[in-house]
């Protein structure tokens, strides 16, 4: 299917819509027991986990688990659309002083930062906390220093200090950085921005080298060809091209642009008719079906699409 023409893309869409907020768990085979008693529908919309928490953000921008749904709270607080004041305030203070890292101790996990570092973020701009702000500066250039692999530029999953090792030495290609730039606002100039630039354009580098030639798709482990080719991932990463293209943060040369549009016809090529987008990975082990965050992050990379191609 040609990555090309915007009705096209506006039926995707529209149909990618419909299917996140029709999206159930027929069987209940992704019902998640927690240690407490509790059995969160993490596939439904009957309970909150960070399924649905990337799935809300993506719908919002037609753009920590249980944290990640406080990032489109805030943005919808900061408009007035409803009012979030209170919850805001105690998710906020809770993460900052009660939450441990990842909730394992001595442990870093790339998960973190999208799941509470960027909701941190966003709550200390809309809530005027400047202290907020600065410990989400703290978490990305920790998370940098620990989980990014200089001879590829991508990231391991995790760190942990009880042994100083990368579990498996998993490599996967986060998505949290460009909304991390785009969020804080800071000059050209400004040397924690430049430096930020620099490991996106390190990762980008990384994932171009490792997208399959075949598909346009990457896999789940980025530098094993024999994991699964994953739709999810891939529609993150060329949200994440494409608005770094658009932003000026990667210059619009031919590698770029030809991964961003093999992308894109990676994703297109697996959305059915009815909107949902197949090969999303869920758990481990790796089961593949559709998901909210599947929706959310195709979402996002046909709206940057337009926005950037069409």
């Amino acid at each position: 299917m040609q990555a090309s023409g915007r009705s096209t893309a506006l039926k995707h869409i529209k149909n990618l819509i419909n299917c996140l907020v029709n999206i159930k768990d027929e069987t209940g085979e992704f019902l998640l027991a927690l240690e407490d008693g509790r059995v969160i529908d993490t596939k439904g919309w009957h309970d909150w986990e960070w399924t649905h928490g990337i799935g809300l953000y993506g719908l919002l921008k037609q753009n920590i688990n249980t944290m990640s749904p406080f990032l489109t709270a805030a943005y919808l607080h900061e408009t007035k659309a409803a009012n979030y004041l209170v919850h805001l305030d105690s998710w906020a203070e809770w993460a900052m002083h009660d939450l441990p890292p990842h909730a394992h101790h001595q442990q870093l996990w790339d998960d973190t930062l999208m799941m509470t570092v960027l909701p941190l973020t966003k709550i200390g701009l809309v809530l005027d906390r400047p202290h907020y702000i600065e410990e989400a500066k703290r978490q990305f250039m920790l998370h940098i220093k620990y989980l990014q692999d200089l001879k590829t530029g991508l990231w391991f999953h995790g760190w942990t200090f009880d042994g100083h090792h990368h579990f498996a030495n998993a490599r996967l290609g986060p998505r949290k950085l460009l909304d991390f730039i785009e969020l804080l606002k800071l000059p050209p100039s400004d040397g924690l921005r430049m430096f930020l630039v620099s490991s996106l354009v390190a990762q980008i580098d990384g994932l171009v080298k490792y997208q399959d030639e075949a598909t346009g798709l990457w896999h789940t482990i980025l530098d094993d060809p024999t994991s699964y080719l994953e739709a999810s991932a891939t529609a993150g990463f060329a949200y994440g091209i494409m608005k770094s293209l658009r932003l000026r943060l990667i210059p619009r040369e031919e590698r770029y642009l030809k991964a961003a549009q093999k992308a894109i016809e990676g994703v297109l090529a697996n959305i059915t008719p009815e909107g949902e987008l197949l090969k999303v990975s869920f758990g481990t082990p790796i089961k593949l079906t559709s998901m909210p965050y599947g929706q959310s992050l195709a979402l996002l990379a046909l709206t940057e699409h337009l926005r950037t191609f069409v």
